[in-house]
C-alpha cells in the first residue's frame, strides 16, 4: 500500500506519473478514489464550475473505404459497395451545412473512408466549395485519411496538409487513433496507417499552426498496458508541440462489428477516463462520450475529470451503426449539465467561449 499511497500523493501534488505508476494507480486504487483525485485535478486545471459544449454536425462523405477495420460497422469495401456506398453530393452537403449554421452551429466535423478512388483534387474542391458558400470551421480528415491521401497523391504529409489548410481546412479531429500500439492494430486495423504515422500528422499538422484533438478507443483487443502507451505517446508529442485541445476517451461498440467482445461498463468507462485526467497532466480538457455512454454516464463522467461534454452532434452515423444511438438536442445537453450542478457554456474548436 505504501507505493499505492505514494503514487496517490504525487498525483495530489501534480506530479507527472509513468506508466508504471498510472497502471498500479488503476489496478490498486478503488473507483472513488480515483474520481476523487480526477475531480480535484480537474478543478486544478479548471477552478470555475463550468461545462463546455460545441455544436456541430458529423458530415461523412463517404462511406466506401479500403481500410475493412473490424470494429466499423458504418463503412463499406469498395468492391462490396455498389448500391449500398457512396460521395456525398454538393447539395447534400449544402443542406446539412445549411441546417447546422440554422442550429447555431458554428463548425462541422467532416471525415469519410480511405476511398481508393478519391485524390487531393477532390478535398481542394470539397473545402472550397465549402469555404465559398458558408462562414463555418470545417475540423476535418482524421490523420489515416491524410495519411491515405497523402500516399495515393504521392505527397509528403506536409504537403498533403499544406494544400489542404490552404484549401480551407481548420483543424484536425483526433480520430482513426484507436490504440497507438502497432500489436493491436494489426489486429483490429491493419489497412491503416501505423502508431508512429499517426503521430506523425499531428506532429506536421501542430507544425503548421493547426490544432487537433486526441482520441483513444478502448475496449476491444487491448490490454491494460496498452492503454498507458497509448495516452504516452499523445503526452510525449504533446510535449514537443502543445497542438492538442483535448482528449477523448471511448469504449469500442462490438454490435454489428466483426470483434465479438463484451462491452464495456460505465464503471469501466468512468475508471479510464479518470485515469486520462491524471496521466494526460499536460492536456487542458476531458471530454465525456455521451454518444458511446448514454446521458447518465456522461453526466457523472462531469465527477470523474471531464470537464466538456463534446458536441450535441446534430448527425452521427458510424458509432450508430454499431447499434448505438443515443442522441441529444442541445437543450438536453444543456440540461444535463446544469442538472449536475454546473453552467454549460458553447464553445468554438479552440476552446474559446462563445
Amino acid at each position: 500500500m505504501d507505493k499505492l499511497n505514494n503514487i496517490i500523493e504525487k498525483v495530489r501534488e501534480h506530479q507527472r506519473i509513468d506508466i508504471d505508476e498510472g497502471l498500479a494507480l488503476f489496478r490498486q486504487a478503488d473507483f472513488l478514489t480515483l474520481a476523487r483525485l480526477a475531480d480535484q485535478k480537474r478543478f486544478h486545471l479548471h477552478p470555475d464550475k463550468m461545462v463546455s459544449y460545441v455544436v456541430d454536425r458529423n458530415i461523412n462523405y463517404t462511406n466506401i473505404c479500403a481500410s475493412g477495420c473490424r470494429f466499423c460497422a458504418f463503412f463499406f469495401f469498395f468492391y462490396q459497395g455498389q448500391g449500398r456506398g457512396y460521395i456525398i453530393s454538393k447539395q447534400d452537403l449544402f443542406d446539412k451545412i445549411q441546417e447546422t449554421i440554422d442550429l447555431g452551429g458554428t463548425q462541422i466535423l467532416l471525415q469519410g473512408g480511405m476511398h481508393p478512388d478519391l485524390g487531393i483534387d477532390y478535398y481542394v474542391d470539397l473545402l472550397g466549395y465549402i469555404k465559398e458558400n458558408f462562414d463555418i470551421h470545417i475540423h476535418g480528415f482524421s490523420p489515416p485519411e491524410i495519411d491515405f491521401i497523402a500516399k495515393k497523391s504521392s505527397l509528403s504529409i506536409s504537403e498533403t496538409l499544406s494544400i489542404l489548410k490552404k484549401a480551407g481546412l481548420d483543424s484536425i479531429p483526433g480520430g482513426g487513433a484507436e490504440i497507438l500500439c502497432d500489436d493491436v492494430r494489426q489486429k483490429v486495423s491493419p489497412n491503416k496507417c501505423s502508431s508512429a504515422e499517426w503521430l506523425e500528422v499531428m506532429r506536421q499538422a501542430h507544425g503548421l499552426g493547426m490544432r487537433s484533438s486526441a482520441t483513444m478507443m478502448f475496449g476491444h483487443l487491448e490490454k491494460e498496458f496498452h492503454v498507458f502507451e497509448h495516452m504516452d505517446k499523445i503526452r510525449t508529442l504533446q510535449d514537443e508541440t502543445h497542438g492538442f485541445t483535448a482528449f477523448i476517451p471511448w469504449t469500442f461498440q462490438p454490435d454489428n462489428t466483426k470483434i465479438s467482445v463484451k462491452k464495456k461498463t460505465g464503471v469501466e468507462y468512468l475508471r479510464i477516463l479518470a485515469m486520462s485526467r491524471l496521466f494526460l497532466d499536460n492536456i487542458d480538457n476531458i471530454q465525456a462520450s455521451w454518444v458511446t455512454q448514454g446521458d447518465k454516464i456522461a453526466q457523472t463522467a462531469l465527477f470523474f475529470g471531464a470537464n466538456d461534454m463534446g458536441s450535441t452532434m446534430i448527425e452521427e452515423n458510424v458509432v450508430a451503426s454499431a447499434g448505438v444511438d443515443f442522441m441529444l438536442s442541445k437543450e438536453e445537453l444543456t440540461r444535463l449539465i446544469t442538472m449536475a450542478g454546473f453552467e454549460p457554456r458553447q464553445r468554438d474548436c479552440y476552446y474559446h467561449l462563445l
